[in-house]
Formats: C-alpha cells, sequence, structure tokens
C-alpha cells in the first residue's frame, strides 16, 4: 500500500493555561523555565493545524475516508416545527393534521389551539404556508410515516414534500428510504466529542446526532416509479475492492459499522474523528490483494451485523429483546416497584423530573431520580463475567414515587451515542408533563429492552471483540 505523503510540521510549544491554580503554583509558574512550562508537539498538517496533542494512528490517511466507500448521503429532516409535525402518538397527530387541514378553523382558532404552528418565523410565513396547502387540499395520508427522532426514538411524523411545512423536507432522502434498507448515521465533525454511528431504518432527523446528523444508506433505489430496483451505495473502486475479494456491499457496510464502533478504533484515532469524516481500515486496500483479506473483513462485517440489529430498535434480537434472553441480559432494567409487586397500569406515569419545557417548546433534561447502589447478589449471580464491562454499581431509575427499573448498569445508564445519554434522554420526553400522559405497557418495556441492546452492545464491543477489527497494518 502506498503510503500518503504529507510533510512533518514545525514543531510548536504548548501548554494548557486554564483551570485554578494556587498561589504557590502561580509562583513556581513564573520561576519556571520555558522547558518546565510547555510541552513540544508536532500538529498534523492535514488535519489543520490542530494545535493541541492529536490522538491519530500512524496509517490514518493511508486509510480511505467514508465517502470514498460510501458516497451517497443525506442530511437529516429538520421541521423546526416539532412539537406539532412529530408525535410518539399516531392518533395525537392524525389529529392536529386533520385540524390544521379544516378550512372551517380560521387561522387564528388554529394559533389558539397549537400556537407554535401559526408563529411566523424566518422564511416560514405561516398564514401564507397553510392557505397554500388548504388550497391544495388535504392532508396526505401518505404523509404520515415514522420518524427516527432521537437514538432508539422512532416516532411518527406528518411529511410534506413542498408547501413549506417543514423546513428541510429532503425530499431526495425519502425516495431511497425502504423496507429491506439499512442507514448508517455518522457526522463530518462533531460539536463536542465523536459519537460512533447509529443504524435505522426509517427516515432520521438532522438532530439524531447533537449537530448535523448524516445518514448514508447501505443501497439507493435505481428509479422513483416503484419499481423496486436498487444498487448499492458504492464508489468504483469499493465495487473493484468487493469484486476482488469475492464479497458484497453489505459486507462492507457493516465492517464500516463495525470499525466505527470498536472501542481502540476510536481512542487511538480520536483527535483525528473530531476533524474530519472517519477513516475506514481495509486489508489490502484499494486492490484487495492482501492474504486472509476477505476472511477479516468477513469476520469484522459479521460483527457489524450483530451491531446492526442491536442498534435498530425496531429489529428483534434473539437472547436481548426476544425469549429466551441470555441470563446476564435479563437481569437488566427490570420493572419493579417499591412495595415488591409487579407493576401495574397506576404505576406508568413518570413524575420525578426527568424533563421540562425550555424555552420555547424545547425539552430540556432534568435531574429525575437515580439511585446509585452496588449490586443484590442475585443480579451478581445472573450477570457473572457482564459485570467488570458494565460497570462497578447499577441505579435504580425511577418512574415516580412507587415504580422503578431495576438494575441498570453504570456504563449502561452513562452510555452515549450521537451526543445524548441515551437513556436519560427518552425519559425527558416521557415526562407526564411533557408526554400528556402516563406511559404505555409497551413503552416501559421499550426502556427495558432499549437498556437490554446498549448493554449486548458493550458486551460485544469490549469484550468478545479483538483489539482491533482488523490487523492494524491494514
Amino acid at each position: 500500500m502506498r503510503k500518503a505523503e504529507h510533510k512533518p510540521a514545525e514543531k510548536v510549544e504548548f501548554r494548557h493555561l486554564w483551570g485554578q491554580a494556587k498561589p504557590a503554583d502561580l509562583n513556581a509558574t513564573a520561576e519556571a523555565g520555558p522547558d518546565a512550562l510547555y510541552e513540544g508537539i508536532e500538529p498534523v498538517l492535514p488535519l489543520g493545524l490542530p494545535f493541541v496533542r492529536t490522538a491519530v494512528r500512524e496509517e490514518w490517511f493511508d486509510w480511505p475516508a467514508l465517502p470514498e466507500l460510501l458516497p451517497v448521503s443525506f442530511p437529516g429532516v429538520k421541521t423546526s416545527r416539532d412539537s406539532f409535525l412529530v408525535d410518539v402518538d399516531l392518533n395525537r397527530l392524525r389529529a392536529r393534521i386533520a385540524d390544521y387541514f379544516d378550512a372551517t378553523l380560521s387561522h387564528e382558532e388554529i394559533a389558539r389551539r397549537y400556537p407554535g404552528i401559526m408563529q411566523t418565523r424566518g422564511r416560514f410565513n405561516a398564514h401564507a404556508v397553510r392557505d397554500e396547502l388548504l388550497n391544495r387540499g388535504g392532508p396526505d395520508e401518505a404523509g404520515f410515516i415514522r420518524f427516527a427522532y432521537r437514538p432508539f426514538d422512532t416516532r411518527w411524523l406528518y411529511w410534506e414534500s413542498d408547501g413549506g411545512l417543514l423546513d428541510r423536507p429532503r425530499t431526495d432522502y425519502r425516495q431511497h428510504v425502504f423496507e429491506g434498507n439499512t442507514w448508517l448515521v455518522t457526522q463530518q465533525r462533531p460539536r463536542r466529542e465523536w459519537s460512533s454511528p447509529q443504524v435505522i431504518s426509517h427516515i432520521g432527523c438532522i438532530d439524531l446526532m447533537d449537530r448535523s446528523a448524516t445518514s448514508i444508506p447501505a443501497w439507493l433505489r435505481e428509479d422513483d416509479i416503484g419499481s423496486g430496483a436498487r444498487r448499492p451505495n458504492l464508489t468504483g473502486t469499493a465495487q473493484r475492492y468487493l469484486d476482488r475479494l469475492g464479497l458484497g456491499a453489505a459486507d462492507l457496510f457493516h465492517h464500516v459499522l463495525a470499525t466505527m464502533h470498536d472501542p481502540t478504533y476510536r481512542e487511538a484515532n480520536a483527535g483525528a474523528l473530531r476533524m474530519e469524516w472517519p477513516r475506514i481500515p481495509l486489508p489490502g486496500w484499494p486492490d484487495g490483494g492482501a492474504d486472509g483479506a476477505a476472511a477479516a473483513l468477513s469476520v469484522s462485517a459479521a460483527r457489524g451485523r450483530e451491531l446492526a440489529a442491536l442498534l435498530d430498535p425496531d429489529t428483534p434480537v434473539a437472547g436481548a429483546t426476544q425469549a429466551p434472553l441470555r441470563p446476564e441480559i435479563a437481569a437488566i432494567a427490570v420493572p419493579a416497584t417499591v412495595g415488591g409487586r409487579n407493576m401495574a397500569e397506576e404505576d406508568f406515569p413518570v413524575t420525578v423530573g426527568w424533563g421540562h419545557y425550555g424555552q420555547g417548546d424545547a425539552v430540556m433534561p432534568g435531574q429525575g431520580r437515580a439511585v446509585e447502589r452496588d449490586y443484590a447478589p442475585d443480579e451478581r449471580a445472573a450477570m457473572g463475567d457482564a459485570l467488570p464491562f458494565l460497570g462497578d454499581t447499577t441505579f435504580d431509575i425511577h418512574l415516580n414515587g412507587k415504580a422503578f427499573w431495576r438494575n441498570v448498569p453504570a456504563v449502561v445508564w452513562a452510555y452515549r451515542l450521537g451526543g445524548y445519554q441515551v437513556l436519560k434522554k427518552w425519559l425527558s420526553y416521557r415526562e407526564r408533563e411533557i408526554l400528556g400522559r402516563p406511559l404505555r405497557p409497551e413503552e416501559v418495556q421499550h426502556f427495558s429492552e432499549t437498556a437490554r441492546r446498549i448493554g449486548a452492545i458493550l458486551l460485544l464491543t469490549r469484550s468478545a471483540s479483538p483489539t482491533s477489527p482488523l490487523p492494524t497494518g491494514s
């Protein structure tokens, strides 16, 4: 493999100057020489002169960037009017949209019932948009679609391709959303720390990531006339590489997913991942001539398929969400009550402050009630060898004063995806003040299943995977 050529940078002296210092420390600093105050770094010029120490493997620039493999991607849908156009409950969404398209209801009456949708802001002229849509007639029954709103949080969206109701409907994106297609959600440059990708099967929100989520499909529809024809989302170079190995587009797609969830890959390249598209190690790239390349890629792709199933909340997973559950998974997030009885309908309201409205209709996370404790003996016995990978302590996560999910391991509770603490974010939207009702039994179960998916993801990536998805010299 030909090495990428880039000139070494000049040496730069660097020191963190923030933080609270004691007077004695300040005196010592004033008397110290430059060698004691600063450390030398060499900025990685291809990453744009980052004048801080940057974690990146030497081989990083020899690996293809994500768009060099999977070239077509789409930014997520932006409604700018989530509180009206998005809902957990389809019937509630249908009722709002029916009112909006009811010509007997004046703009003033719609504004009284649903203030957010009738506020003119920026390019959105609320009255003009509604007038245009009323003249067209509606609503469009095909516009009620499933919407990947936040990690592990799929809702309903009323989608219009034109008319201005959505800020960014992404018509070009929607035509490639079809049954059997899988999408990887990532970003080119994160706002804060880089996040491993999500997997979705519905159209996705731009806020799936905490800064402009990008959705990358495994397949593209050949046309928009409903023929069902599809083609892989591959560059010509990637297709030739796979042909040489005798592998397919799905193998590469799932290898990419496995690589980006590998802890060693993330840690070794943390600096570069914050600054540009992820780059993916491939054995024998670009001609596929390395010994064992096909076998190595196949092993990684198999792990990626397991991860894809766990990351997609609509995909059942035997042992994690479908019985019989693995013992270490079944012990996670068990619905329980303070009195020890089974959880019942009266226990379902979420009322301990997990979420509240902030500015406008934005939902902000609250403190809630998470009780940290040691594992109980029966939990330790059930979880066995999984415990070292899930944290030294566990939490009981309360819905209210009577009901809780028992045994949410510390690492599962803290798990972040897309910049969000997944379980806490989900709960913030389900506070009764926000949701407008108690949880339903299937929603209580969804929380348990999401915690169990996270536990299985952590066990797969931390304990069952090798230190790298491919040999380090790939």
